[in-house]
């Protein structure tokens, strides 16, 4: 199999892959020293075959193929597609459309919640897969017969593994079920990097209205220096290191010598003396002080009062879910049930549609004390009963 590393070889290509009515989508790509993921190889599976297409051949019009991603009558099947779906959009700028996620579906079909691709084409296909290439560096050129059979394999399976996975969905009525997450996974929310939101993906234990601006304008900072440069954000400084600052607050070059973790080269470099500057800019009267309610809202508490209910839900959210042979966190999450307890009357995803028949109602008439769990000494198993 060879690859495909010009113009007109990747038109012939995209000639068949119009008529087809799905294809299977994977990327090859590493991304531990940048920014962006740098696309190594893409595959494309269809019913008779794969192309596998060098995103590192120079002067290639990618033209034809992105106009297939766009081509609406072709569904693009993904497993574990949300970084293929980010490359795809880097390159083009737009989301591939229409998509399916074998990976999301088969929680609705219970295999888990992160099953692997080893696993789905197991399951499906029978087929144990050599992963032994998985680490390989595909930046490297030439890659090897082994490495292109490898590639190839990461599609030309999932085409069969879709079409039993979207066939038990029909016939079980639960094709709705997954939408709302096939709808999340094509939200270019997802793939525009907005510097001012980059606080929110560092974990903290802090909540201080002095701390969450300080790790905001820092992370937003660090953010617009790793885009530029194209490196990682740990490369310029770790999160770890980043939260202590924010903690710190340090006021000249003598205090961020003295913020924990952070090494001496760090401490009396341009990038300290930046971050002091930042921080010295940020005075009371300029805080936003709507981060601290964000930032409560995010963090869905219950009082200890209602602790215990909240592990009884989780108790009848797990027999529902096994009730199903679904996967719970497709229904809902611990947070939205935490959201759940704490204002029962707000709308909420679990008092709607399919959510609603598999575990909301049960979860209502639970809270009305109408019905109650008990061990079935018969089955040997935990059930929900009827109160009279």
């Amino acid at each position: 199999m060879n690859l495909i590393d010009n113009t007109k070889e990747l038109q012939n290509a995209c000639k068949t892959l119009k008529k087809q009515k799905i294809i299977a989508i994977d990327c090859e790509f590493i991304r531990e020293k940048t920014y962006y993921p740098i696309p190594c190889l893409i595959q494309v599976g269809y019913e008779n075959g794969a192309y596998l297409i060098d995103p590192l051949a120079k002067e290639m019009d990618y033209e034809s193929f992105f106009a297939i991603l766009q081509n609406k009558k072709i569904l693009k099947v993904f497993h574990s597609g949300r970084q293929d779906i980010e490359i795809l959009y880097n390159l083009s700028g737009k989301v591939p459309t229409p998509v399916f996620d074998t990976q999301i579906a088969a929680q609705a079909c219970g295999l888990g919640e992160a099953v692997s691709y080893e696993n789905l084409v197991k399951v499906y296909c029978g087929i144990e897969l050599d992963k032994s290439c998985r680490l390989t560096n595909w930046q490297l050129r030439p890659l090897s017969d082994e490495q292109l059979e490898y590639a190839a394999g990461d599609v030309t399976h999932l085409i069969k593994c879709y079409k039993q996975i979207a066939a038990y969905l029909k016939e079980n009525n639960r094709e709705s079920w997954i939408e709302e997450d096939m709808l999340d996974l094509v939200d270019t929310s997802h793939y525009e990097q907005n510097a001012a939101d980059a606080w929110l993906r560092i974990r903290h234990n802090g909540h201080s209205l002095t701390f969450l601006n300080a790790l905001k304008v820092l992370a937003e900072w660090r953010e617009k220096m790793a885009k530029e440069k194209n490196v990682s954000r740990q490369t310029i400084i770790k999160d770890e290191t980043l939260i202590n600052i924010a903690t710190a607050f340090p006021k000249d070059m003598e205090e961020m010598k003295q913020v924990r973790g952070i090494r001496p080269d760090v401490a009396k470099s341009k990038l300290a003396k930046e971050m002091v500057e930042l921080l010295a800019s940020l005075t009371g009267d300029k805080f936003d002080k709507a981060l601290g309610r964000f930032d409560r809202e995010r963090d869905v508490t219950i009082p200890p009062s209602q602790h215990s209910l909240c592990e009884v839900l989780k108790l009848l959210l797990k027999i529902k879910s096994n009730e199903f042979g679904v996967v719970s966190r497709l229904i809902t999450s611990e947070k939205n049930l935490r959201e759940y307890i704490k204002n029962p009357k707000a709308k909420n995803h679990i008092l709607k549609g399919w959510r609603y028949d598999v575990f909301g109602k049960t979860a209502e008439e639970f809270r009305k004390g109408k019905l109650g769990i008990v061990y079935d000494t018969n089955a040997h198993d935990i059930v929900i009963k009827e109160l009279d």
